[in-house]
């Protein structure tokens, strides 16, 4: 039986606008410039603590400064986390017929877990067997601490896995896990930068995933 990881942000939803608008909040409240919605393409991808830092400028990456920030963000993005999100166009047909031919799926994300859960559950409802986000015990991508994780308690073997995600990252991590990296050119990162993260696949639309796992 084949299993399919996905990475959440850039993969699954688009969940961009709403991480900037949160962001650029936070840096206006503690007076820091802000940041073009399309920087946060390269800001997000290994959590919130690393994405603030990004923000923060330069010679005020303290981490007094970084952990005011979580605080502020935190708050505001508990509330508007779902102003501007939304799935991917060809996702839920995606699922639908991953499910439909009996494909495992699980999600793996460095987002925060309480919000990873909240947001699946939210747009996918019970779609995938095993939803998974960043837990203070289990090291973040791409390490592949997570991915081992979910690999045991589905049953699945690493040369029937694969993880899809749309940055390096996500490649890394599948590497390091030993399995197949399946990259999502919809998301927030270049085609350039998942075949240099060791990509063995490129999905240019979410039914291409499909197909990936049916040949």
């Amino acid at each position: 039986m084949k299993t399919i990881i996905f990475d959440l942000d850039g993969t699954l939803l688009d969940t961009l606008a709403d991480l900037a608008d949160s962001a650029n909040y936070t840096m206006e409240q503690m007076g820091y410039p802000t940041h073009p919605v399309e920087s946060f393409r390269y800001f997000v991808g290994n959590g919130v603590p690393k994405l603030l830092e990004r923000c923060l400028p330069e010679d005020k990456r303290t981490e007094e400064n970084i952990q005011t920030a979580r605080t502020i963000f935190a708050e505001y993005y508990n509330v508007h986390f779902v102003d501007k999100t939304k799935p991917y166009d060809g996702v839920a047909e995606l699922l639908k017929n991953l499910k439909k031919s009996g494909v495992k799926m699980a999600v793996a994300s460095n987002k925060s877990d309480e919000f990873t859960v909240s947001l699946v559950k939210r747009f996918f409802g019970n779609a995938f067997d095993m939803v998974q986000g960043g837990k203070a015990d289990v090291p973040k991508k791409p390490a592949p601490d997570i991915v081992y994780g979910i690999m045991e308690k589905l049953g699945a073997v690493p040369e029937n896995t694969y993880f899809a995600g749309d940055s390096n990252v996500d490649m890394y991590t599948a590497k390091n896990a030993g399995i197949k990296a399946i990259g999502c050119l919809w998301g927030f990162r270049t085609k350039e930068e998942l075949l240099e993260g060791g990509a063995d696949f490129l999905a240019e639309s979410p039914m291409d995933i499909y197909k990936i796992l049916e040949d």
